[in-house]
């Protein structure tokens, strides 16, 4: 196969009726290592919101069981990519992420929100530093695809192309990103996390990497100390350099899941898709991501 024939096969594709192949083929031939980091940006985006923030911080999953809570919300995600909406196992995934949900009150314009990340941050990611950019199909593929999975989800007024997504995104952020502790903690959590995949020694340069990565309004209301100029620019030219390289290198010709990252750790004889994930008392601590209306997470049977 050459590097652009999977493209080529993408253009054939309907993106409307056809998302979820679309889809699969980038998130997972295409992009996979570009997915898995724009994926743990898009939720990294939302410690951002103080609603958001502040209700991660309360259920302490971020901050006390930080690696399985990454694991968890990445394998159940991922279990919809792989197996599809009407599969059992996708549709184990789903009523687990419902379940969970349902313990909190969490705004619809929440969870609309975290929704939008995950369709917006790819396509900006990889636009940015991927071997070459998202084509229309796929990014009308992916809008598609989210937009599946919220109404599966329960989420109301989801918009309806990418456009609207990112729009929907940007004015989100605008109106409501700013300080607060728990979003801070969480967000600390994180950065702790990703470097501890690496030798210590290494952590305090793998944190000012990921803070360089980083947009000004995201710093700003973490109340990070912008990287400098210079570290930005090294950073962000080496990622965009390995997007460069892996456009020389040959088309991967084995779909790369979420469960085959070596960043998930917690596994390693293997898990049950209904047994992933917290079991929340509703109204104690335990929802790994948040959203508002309980109405809004109604189960998929």
């Amino acid at each position: 196969m050459k590097r652009f024939e999977r493209l080529e096969q993408i253009r054939r594709l309907d993106p409307e009726k056809d998302f979820l192949e679309i889809y699969r083929l980038t998130a997972t031939l295409e992009f996979p290592w570009d997915y898995t980091r724009a994926l743990e940006l898009a939720l990294y985006r939302t410690y951002a919101v103080p609603s958001i923030g502040r209700l991660l911080a309360e259920t302490a999953e971020l901050t006390n069981r930080t690696q399985k809570r990454y694991d968890d919300t990445a394998l159940l995600l991922d279990t919809v990519v792989e197996h599809g909406f009407e599969s059992d196992e996708g549709r184990t995934a789903i009523r687990r992420i419902n379940q969970m949900h349902r313990s909190y009150d969490i705004s619809n314009d929440d969870m609309r929100y975290v929704l939008c990340t995950f369709v917006v941050v790819p396509k900006r990611w990889i636009d940015s530093y991927g071997w070459r950019r998202l084509s229309r199909h796929e990014t009308v593929a992916a809008a598609t695809y989210y937009r599946t999975l919220g109404q599966h989800m329960g989420i109301k007024e989801i918009p309806g192309s990418y456009e609207e997504f990112e729009r929907c995104l940007d004015d989100y952020e605008e109106a409501n990103f700013g300080w607060n502790q728990g979003g801070r903690e969480v967000s600390d959590a994180t950065l702790d996390l990703m470097a501890s995949w690496y030798s210590r020694p290494l952590a305090p340069l793998l944190r000012s990497a990921t803070l360089a990565l980083l947009d000004e309004p995201l710093l700003r209301a973490f109340r990070y100390e912008p990287p400098g100029a210079v570290t930005r620019s090294l950073v962000r030219g080496a990622v965009r350099l390995r997007g460069r390289a892996v456009r020389l290198l040959p088309p991967r010709r084995a779909p790369h899941y979420a469960r085959q990252n070596w960043e998930i750790k917690g596994y390693p004889d293997g898990y049950e898709i209904a047994e992933l994930g917290t079991f929340p008392v509703p109204g104690t601590r335990g929802c790994p991501v948040p959203h508002k209306a309980r109405s809004a997470a109604a189960p998929t049977e």
